[in-house]
């Protein structure tokens, strides 16, 4: 299979503080999303930034890789749901992304919570995004959560 190329693209226009941008996505998914430093830096002001981004992007693929593993076990999952929460600290330097916390739960016909809780571990360390994220986490963890 030949490699698969995914292509965004971001803007800016001025100066850090007051300046703004967007974010898009080839396929239309994510237009124009408007980013800018008050929707970075300050808690609950309205509009996109990378983080909440990457987090999405980790809870999508974190979803979706364990339900790829659960089902390659023979237990088909209904749903499963993550809730991926980044962690941007302020280090000398300036910023850096430096925890990711996955929630997960999953509705998944004939397995025990330590099954699940197995899977989703294993996941941990194979999901792609998580693959690529991981070597600059101080943390990347995750509570896996079966449902019924």
């Amino acid at each position: 299979m030949p490699d698969i190329l995914r292509h965004a693209t971001g803007t800016w226009s001025g100066d850090l503080q007051s300046g703004s941008g967007t974010a898009s996505t080839e396929s239309g998914a994510l237009r124009d999303a408007r980013v800018s430093f008050t929707s970075r830096f300050v808690e609950g002001v309205t509009g996109a930034n990378p983080e909440e981004l990457l987090a999405a992007a980790e809870a999508a693929c974190f979803s979706m890789a364990l339900a790829n593993n659960l089902s390659r076990d023979g237990h088909t999952p209904t749903e499963i749901r993550t809730r991926a929460t980044l962690t941007l600290s302020r280090v000398e330097s300036g910023f850096k992304i430096t925890k990711m916390h996955l929630e997960t739960e999953g509705a998944v016909p004939g397995i025990d919570q330590a099954a699940f809780s197995q899977a989703a571990e294993k996941t941990r360390t194979t999901c792609p995004v998580s693959v690529l994220l991981k070597p600059g986490l101080q943390d990347l963890t995750v509570e896996a959560r079966l449902v019924s």
